[in-house]
C-alpha cells in the first residue's frame, strides 16, 4: 500500500467524534449476548452496551471502511492491502438466514486475528445509526427512494427509527419499480390494500421493521403503504402480516442488507468531513429475507 500523502487521525479522536454525535442516553443493544465465543477480542465497553468500539486494534487511522455486516467478504476485501484502518459497521454480527435460523451469526475469529495483526479496529453503531439523523438508515433509504420526509416516527430501543414522507409515485407498482432500481435487485410486494398510494404518503422503516406495533402507527397516520427490509412470512412476522392484511396496508420488502446499506454509504461523507478517506464495501443481500 502506498502510504505517501495519506491523512491520518488518532483513533481515539474518531471514537470521541462518533460517541458525541451518535450515542445518546437511553439507547440500547444486545449483540454481546450472542457473542460469548469472541469475548477475548471485544472491548470491555462493548461488552457493557453492545455499541461503539468493538475491537481496539490501532492508535492511528489512515482510512475508514464502512459496511452493513462484518462478513468474510468484507474482511477479506479490507485485508487485501490495508493497515492502520477502521471498519465502521452497522451490525456487530453478520446476517444470513441460510446460515442461521435467527439470521445473525458471529464474525470469523481467525479473520479478527488478521485484522489485529494489520491494526484494523472495528466500530459498530446499530441503534444509534437507526436513530433519526442525516445518516440514519430510514432517512437515507427515503433519500434513495426520492421520498420527501415529513417527520420521523416509531420509537424503539431509545431511538426514533422510521420516517413518514411524500412520494412522487402514485401507485404501488411505481413504488416497487423505484425500490428495485434503488437496491439493484428485485423487491418483494405484499398487496394487502389498494393499488393507489393514499395521499402519496408512505412510511419507511429499514431493516427488521415489519412488526405489528409499527404498522399500528400507520393506521393512526392514515397511511396504507409501508417500505421495510425483512418481510419473510414466518412465525416472527405472522402477526405483522395478519395485521397488515386486516387493515389493508401494503408492504414492500427489500432485504435487511439492501434497505440499510444507504446509511453506511452516507457515513463515508461523515468520515470525509473529518478529513479521512472512506470507502463503502458492497456485499450481497440475503434474498431469503423477503
Amino acid at each position: 500500500m502506498n502510504t505517501k500523502n495519506i491523512k491520518s487521525m488518532l483513533a481515539k479522536k474518531i471514537y470521541t467524534n462518533l460517541e458525541s454525535y451518535f450515542i445518546k442516553p437511553g439507547m440500547s443493544d444486545d449483540f454481546y449476548l450472542y457473542m460469548p465465543e469472541l469475548e477475548q477480542y471485544l472491548c470491555d465497553n462493548f461488552k457493557e452496551r453492545s455499541m461503539g468500539l468493538v475491537c481496539d486494534y490501532t492508535e492511528v487511522v489512515n482510512r475508514v471502511y464502512t459496511a452493513v455486516f462484518p462478513t468474510e467478504k468484507v474482511f477479506r476485501k479490507i485485508l487485501e492491502n490495508t493497515e492502520n484502518a477502521m471498519l465502521f459497521l452497522h451490525h456487530a454480527c453478520s446476517w444470513d438466514l441460510k446460515k442461521s435460523p435467527i439470521g445473525f451469526y458471529n464474525m470469523d475469529a481467525s479473520l479478527l486475528e488478521l485484522l489485529k495483526q494489520k491494526q484494523i479496529s472495528l466500530y459498530c453503531l446499530h441503534a444509534p445509526l437507526d436513530n433519526y439523523s442525516a445518516y440514519s438508515t430510514s432517512k437515507t433509504l427515503a433519500d434513495a427512494l426520492d421520498v420527501e420526509i415529513i417527520r420521523p416516527f416509531v420509537h424503539f430501543s431509545g431511538v426514533v427509527c422510521g420516517v413518514i414522507g411524500k412520494t412522487k409515485c402514485k401507485t404501488v407498482s411505481e413504488l416497487q419499480k423505484k425500490y428495485s432500481e434503488a437496491v439493484r435487485h428485485e423487491t418483494k410486494f405484499y398487496q394487502y390494500g389498494d393499488s393507489e398510494i393514499l395521499n402519496n404518503t408512505v412510511a419507511i422503516c429499514a431493516g427488521g421493521g415489519n412488526q405489528a406495533f409499527v404498522l399500528q402507527e400507520l393506521i393512526e397516520n392514515n397511511i396504507n403503504t409501508y417500505v421495510t427490509g425483512i418481510t419473510l412470512k414466518n412465525e416472527v412476522s405472522a402477526e405483522a402480516h395478519e395485521f397488515a392484511e386486516k387493515n389493508r396496508i401494503n408492504i414492500f420488502g427489500g432485504t435487511h442488507y439492501s434497505s440499510e446499506k444507504f446509511a453506511c454509504i452516507a457515513m463515508c461523507k461523515y468520515f470525509e468531513q473529518l478529513g479521512l478517506p472512506a470507502e463503502f464495501i458492497e456485499d450481497e443481500p440475503c434474498l431469503e429475507d423477503m
